[in-house]
């Protein structure tokens, strides 16, 4: 089951997500994007650690994000007898780090993203933030940030079953299949 789950800042995203995990009662594996460029993030990221349960596995990837998923549906791999309950946390600082690429390695880390995704068999929420929602930004990065974030929402939402907005604290279904 893939959840795509998307909305502002401190919207509950996050907190959604982890609750599913702990709902499912399986194994989890929660895949963090971020990196601590500065000391705020370097607090929120503790911050997000620090609330995580301790027997939940992190691994933290800010660009192979396709690599790490494809490791989890490979069949040579090991695994564990029911496959983890996985999120990644988040698509938003993913895309930024990716768009720091050249044009050629940006493309090929979309392409390895979504054909994980189309082979995989493990539950996966995705939290990202829904950026696209205010003014067109006068900076051609920031336009092209939106617009590539866009894109890869719109192509997600296709993939996944569930897409969920939140709000607020308050969660919206928009899919449900």
């Amino acid at each position: 089951m893939l959840e795509l789950v998307i909305g502002g800042a401190r919207s509950g995203k996050s907190a959604y997500a982890e609750q599913r995990a702990k709902d499912s009662h399986h194994s989890v594996l929660y895949i963090a994007t971020a990196t601590a460029d500065d000391d705020e993030m370097l607090h929120r990221i503790a911050f997000h650690k620090n609330t995580r349960p301790s027997g939940w596995q992190t691994i933290e990837e800010p660009i192979q994000l396709g690599k790490i998923l494809t490791t989890l549906s490979n069949p040579s791999v090991p695994s564990e007898p029911v496959k983890p309950f996985v999120i990644v946390d988040c698509l938003t600082l993913w895309m930024t780090n990716i768009l720091a690429l050249e044009l050629v390695q940006y493309e090929n880390e979309i392409t390895s993203f979504f054909e994980a995704i189309d082979s995989t068999t493990t539950s996966i929420i995705f939290v990202t933030n829904e950026i696209g929602m205010g003014v067109v930004p006068l900076g051609e990065e920031t336009r092209r940030f939106i617009d590539e974030s866009g894109r890869l929402h719109q192509r997600l939402a296709k993939q996944c079953h569930r897409v969920t907005q939140m709000i607020a604290g308050i969660e919206n279904r928009i899919k449900d299949e």
